[in-house]
């Protein structure tokens, strides 16, 4: 028996709408339909790449429900006007969630940055469930360094007092 607050359908599938009795009508049927048919055919034309694939996974399995994320406000890559003449400069990164600030420098050399308001933090390099990344630690002025630049997809997951911030995922 559907009491209206189960989000089950007839066949308790739980794909259908909230408080909805009986099946569904043509459209709905036809909106599944197409939807299959778009599916099965993304599948087959432009499939998922394996490892891509796994990266999602993984970038899942390290989330964490009460941390806060971090937006980037600034890469290098895509926002610095390049100098001529310039190699190996290094990446150039910045991260907002809401007053506090991760400026990160990422050279071939390994990372560093600065929280900021400053103050003493706890920042995780995530490269994957299977690969843990070096955990530095940022002192009073909020400084951090470390001597292992990330490789693949990486973000950072930031410990201060009682706030967790997590930044986008990026390829280095």
């Amino acid at each position: 028996m559907n009491d209206g607050n189960d989000t089950r359908d007839n066949d308790g599938t739980g794909d259908g709408l909230l408080g909805r009795e009986g099946p569904p009508d043509e459209e709905e049927l036809t909106a599944r339909l197409l939807e299959e048919e778009l599916r099965q055919a993304a599948a087959v034309l432009d499939p998922v790449p394996d490892e891509l694939r796994q990266l999602a996974v993984e970038a899942f399995a390290l989330r964490q429900l009460d941390a806060r994320i971090a937006e980037l406000t600034f890469d290098s890559l895509t926002d610095a006007i390049p100098v001529r003449g310039a190699m190996d400069t290094p990446r150039m990164l910045t991260f907002q969630a809401g007053e506090l600030t991760v400026d990160v420098e990422v050279t071939g050399d390994g990372l560093m940055g600065q929280v900021l308001p400053p103050q003493p933090a706890r920042i995780e390099v995530l490269a994957g469930p299977r690969r843990p990344g070096p955990v530095l630690t940022a002192d009073e002025l909020g400084r951090f360094t470390g001597d292992t630049p990330p490789a693949g997809p990486f973000a950072l997951r930031l410990s201060a007092g009682t706030e967790v911030v997590v930044t986008e995922w990026l390829r280095a």
